[in-house]
């Protein structure tokens, strides 16, 4: 398990705003692309978010469907992918978008951030915690923000190295494999639990619900669905090859969807150029000074349609973690405008390839790995904004 050494400052670096003034303007051209989107929000976006559950109900059904068919080799392999994209557009584009808000102006429960659920095993209220408020108000802030190394890995040298590390690649396809699981415990903290730091007591109320969660999805992908399988090869008398095909169906499915999640939320996250903060860089932070915060420790993953409705727009990583409630849809209209902002102010803006930005997050847990590596949490030296100035 990974633990953050002292928290003291390491090293400080300039980058982006060179004063107060310029960081007041930064945080002012920002706010302006936000609410020129937020002005345009509206009939477009809800249409498109029905269109997308849509999808996902289609999607599943048609898998699902084909499943039946048993082991007939185009169906199951048909059946099993299309089940696998549609928990990926649920998890990706439905679920993490509505969860965060972005379509709660509709007013419609099955889109608003608090009363939407989806296909996954992490309850939807343990999300909305260690997603949409612990890793986005602090981005890759080491020993705050436990997204960064899902108290697993080290992917930094300000945290602690320890015997498990070397085994760290293996850990990750162990992790890329049970996504859903590792993230459904991630908020109860168990790495803490383990280590005395937190009793079992405290965390059990958390499991309680997440067991319950993972109950639900275990018995649909893993009972009933095989049972239907059963009863509908009845009268053939193929209830067993077909019940074991469903199965089999919704183990792939998940597992489909698992290592697809991982690599685009580590894509956006842990890549060769992000930077990591240290709980001393955000005292007194403002918002221009967490504005920048949070496109120096995201990345995006340049490429089409296809790409964006698969990540669930998140291969607009810098965007969203700039505007997370304003709908995943309208990212790509508003990223040339955010890398114009970014270049006029001299803040790097971090995209490239899916492969290119895949095989930089390898490098960097093989780097970590090993005992140092290099990167440290930083300081971004920026004045404050003064007081007049706003």
């Amino acid at each position: 398990m990974s633990t953050p050494l002292s928290p003291t400052v390491d090293r400080t670096v300039h980058i982006g705003p060179k004063n107060a003034a310029e960081m007041l303007a930064f945080e002012r051209e920002l706010d302006a692309i936000r609410d020129d989107t937020r002005r345009t929000v509206g009939e477009r976006d809800a249409r498109y978010i029905r269109r997308i559950q849509r999808l996902v109900r289609v999607t599943e059904t048609l898998g699902r469907a084909l499943l039946l068919f048993g082991w007939f080799p185009p169906t199951w392999l048909l059946g099993a992918a299309l089940l696998g994209l549609s928990k990926i557009i649920d998890n990706m584009e439905l679920g993490h978008n509505v969860m965060h808000g972005q379509f709660n102006f509709m007013n419609d429960p099955q889109f608003h951030g608090d009363t939407f659920d989806w296909d996954n095993t992490c309850p939807k209220e343990e999300w909305r915690h260690s997603h949409n408020f612990v890793h986005h108000t602090y981005t890759n802030v080491i020993g705050k923000d436990r997204d960064f190394g899902y108290g697993l890995l080290r992917l930094s040298s300000d945290l602690r190295w320890s015997w498990l590390h070397p085994f760290q690649l293996l850990l990750t396809l162990l992790l890329a494999s049970f996504f859903q699981w590792f993230v459904a415990i991630h908020d109860m903290q168990m790495d803490k639990v383990v280590i005395g730091r937190k009793k079992w007591s405290e965390v059990r109320p958390q499991w309680l619900l997440v067991r319950a969660k993972m109950w639900r999805i275990v018995k649909r992908d893993y009972i009933v669905w095989p049972l239907v399988g059963a009863v509908v090869a009845a009268p053939f008398g193929q209830s067993q090859d077909v019940a074991l095909a469903v199965l089999a169906g919704n183990v792939v499915g998940n597992f489909i969807r698992n290592i697809w999640a991982w690599a685009i939320i580590f894509c956006g996250h842990f890549t060769e150029h992000i930077y990591t903060f240290s709980r001393a860089s955000i005292e007194g932070e403002s918002k221009g000074q967490w504005y920048l915060r949070q496109i120096l420790g995201s990345s995006n993953i340049s490429g089409g349609s296809v790409l964006h409705l698969m990540s669930g727009n998140l291969s607009h990583q810098v965007e969203h973690h700039l505007f997370p409630d304003i709908p995943g849809n309208r990212y790509v209209e508003m990223a040339p405008r955010v890398r114009a902002v970014c270049a006029k102010y001299n803040v790097p803006y971090n995209t490239g390839s899916f492969a290119l930005q895949l095989w930089t997050v390898v490098k960097r847990i093989a780097r970590y790995s090993l005992p140092g590596g290099g990167q440290k949490a930083v300081h971004i030296e920026v004045p404050s904004v003064l007081p007049e100035q706003v």
